[in-house]
C-alpha cells in the first residue's frame, strides 16, 4: 500500500519533501499541499481539504427546513447570503411554490452585493499575498460598507440566516437604496484603482501572467465553474443559462477570458463586480411595494411581529417550528437538483423528501469542493512562490470543502 513515508524513504537525493499548510496563511488555516521540490522548483504535489470536517450535510438531515438555513451560513461565509437564496431556492421548488416578486427583487439585489463582497476580498487578499498592501485596505473599506448595508437589513454582518422557505425574515429599511447608491459609486472607484494598480504592473504581472493555465478541456473534465472556467473561455453563467429570481430582466454580460491564467482569474473577478454593479442598479429600479413572504401560513414562516398580537399567526408558527411528525412543512415524496450561480461557480442543493418535516438526504455541491482539486495538476514545473498566486486565484473557501 502507498504511503506518503514510504515515499520519502524512497525519494531522489536531489529532491525535498516539504509541507505547505495548515497553519501558512495563505493556505486558510486548514488546507495542506504535501510537495516534492528540486530547489525551488516543485516536482510533484499531493494535496488534502484540510481539517474543517463538520459534517453539514448530515447535520442537514436531522433540521428542518428552515433550520439548515444557518447551516447554509457557513458553507461560504464570505458570502453566506448567496447561500441562504440558493437554499431557500431549492426548497421552494421542492414544495412548488413562487415568492412574492418583491422577494425576488430583494434577493437578487443582495446575491450581487454578497458577490461584490466576496470577489472585493478575493482580488485584494491575492495581491496582498504577492506583496502589495494598499489592495487589501482598499477593497476591505468597500467590504465593511457592505456589512453594514447587511447589518441593516438582516440583523447581523457575517452568519446572516436572512431568507426563509418561501420568503425573507425582515423587509428592508428605509435607507437601503440610498445607502447601496453610495457604495455602488465608491466600488467604482476602487476598481478603478485596482485596474490603474495592477494591469499594468510589471511586478504583478510577472507573478500572474501565463501561470497556473487552465485549458477549456480541464475546465470541463474537472467540472468547474465560476470565474475559473469563464477565464479559460468557458461561457458558463446561471444568471443567463437558467435564469432565476429576476434575473432574464436584467441586462448584464457575461465577461470571459481565453487565456486562463491567474491574470485572467484575476480580472474576471474585477469585471464581475463591474457587471454586479450594474446588475444591482437595474433591480433597484424593480423594487416596488408589496409582500415578501409566500401568502400560505402552512408553509411559510408567518412575520414574527404578528405572533405577538394575532393568535392564528401563533398558532402557524407553533406549527412550523416545533419538532414532531405533526409539525414542519412537509414536501411531497420527492427529489430535486436546484442551483444558482454563487461568486465561485454553481452552487447546487440535491434534496431528497420523504415527506416529513426532515429532507431524508442533503447533498451539496459547494464550487471550491469542485474546483479545488486541479490545483495539484496545476503545480508540477511551477516555482513554489506560484503556489500563492495560483491558489489565491481560486479563491478557495474551506467551508465549502467540508465533508
Amino acid at each position: 500500500m502507498y504511503s506518503y513515508e514510504q515515499e520519502v524513504v524512497q525519494r531522489d537525493e536531489n529532491t525535498v519533501h516539504m509541507n505547505v499548510g495548515p497553519s501558512h496563511p495563505s493556505m486558510h488555516g486548514t488546507l495542506r499541499v504535501k510537495m516534492e521540490v528540486k530547489g525551488e522548483r516543485i516536482v510533484k504535489t499531493e494535496q488534502e481539504i484540510g481539517y474543517l470536517h463538520t459534517g453539514f450535510e448530515k447535520l442537514g438531515e436531522y433540521r428542518s427546513y428552515n433550520q439548515f438555513i444557518t447551516l447554509t451560513d457557513r458553507l461560504n461565509y464570505f458570502s453566506p447570503l448567496s447561500n441562504n437564496i440558493g437554499f431557500a431556492l431549492a426548497c421552494e421548488e421542492l414544495l412548488g411554490i413562487t415568492v412574492p416578486r418583491r422577494c425576488q427583487v430583494i434577493r437578487t439585489i443582495l446575491a450581487e452585493l454578497s458577490r461584490i463582497a466576496d470577489h472585493s476580498l478575493c482580488v485584494g487578499a491575492m495581491t496582498m499575498d504577492l506583496g502589495a498592501f494598499s489592495s487589501i485596505l482598499w477593497t476591505f473599506v468597500e467590504r465593511e460598507k457592505l456589512y453594514d448595508v447587511f447589518e441593516a437589513v438582516t440583523g447581523t454582518r457575517l452568519t446572516t440566516s436572512y431568507t426563509r422557505v418561501g420568503g425573507l425574515a425582515f423587509d428592508l429599511p428605509a435607507d437601503f437604496e440610498k445607502r447601496v447608491l453610495g457604495i455602488m459609486d465608491s466600488m467604482e472607484e476602487t476598481l478603478d484603482k485596482l485596474r490603474d494598480s495592477f494591469y499594468k504592473n510589471r511586478i504583478f504581472l510577472d507573478r500572474v501572467e501565463g501561470i497556473g493555465v487552465i485549458s477549456k478541456e480541464q475546465v470541463l473534465s474537472f467540472g468547474l465553474t465560476g470565474p475559473m472556467a469563464r477565464a479559460s473561455g468557458i461561457e458558463y453563467d446561471l444568471r443567463k443559462f437558467r435564469p432565476y429570481m429576476v434575473y432574464n430582466e436584467i441586462k448584464f454580460n457575461v465577461p470571459v477570458y481565453s487565456q486562463g491564467d491567474t491574470l485572467s482569474r484575476y480580472k474576471m473577478r474585477i469585471d464581475e463586480m463591474a457587471e454586479s454593479i450594474l446588475i444591482v442598479r437595474q433591480a433597484l429600479k424593480l423594487l416596488e411595494p408589496g409582500p415578501i413572504n409566500y401568502q400560505d401560513q402552512k408553509r411559510t414562516l408567518p412575520d414574527k411581529t404578528s405572533t405577538y398580537r394575532d393568535m392564528e399567526s401563533l398558532i402557524h408558527h407553533f406549527k412550523l417550528v416545533m419538532p414532531g411528525d405533526d409539525h414542519g412543512i412537509h414536501p411531497p415524496l420527492t427529489d430535486l437538483y436546484s442551483s444558482t450561480e454563487a461568486p465561485n461557480g454553481e452552487l447546487g442543493f440535491h434534496l431528497v423528501s420523504d415527506g416529513s418535516s426532515t429532507p431524508y438526504r442533503v447533498r451539496i455541491r459547494p464550487p471550491s469542493f469542485i474546483n479545488y482539486p486541479i490545483l495539484s495538476t496545476l503545480l508540477p514545473g511551477c516555482m513554489i512562490a506560484d503556489l500563492v498566486a495560483i491558489l489565491g486565484s481560486f479563491n478557495i473557501i474551506a467551508g465549502e470543502l467540508d465533508r
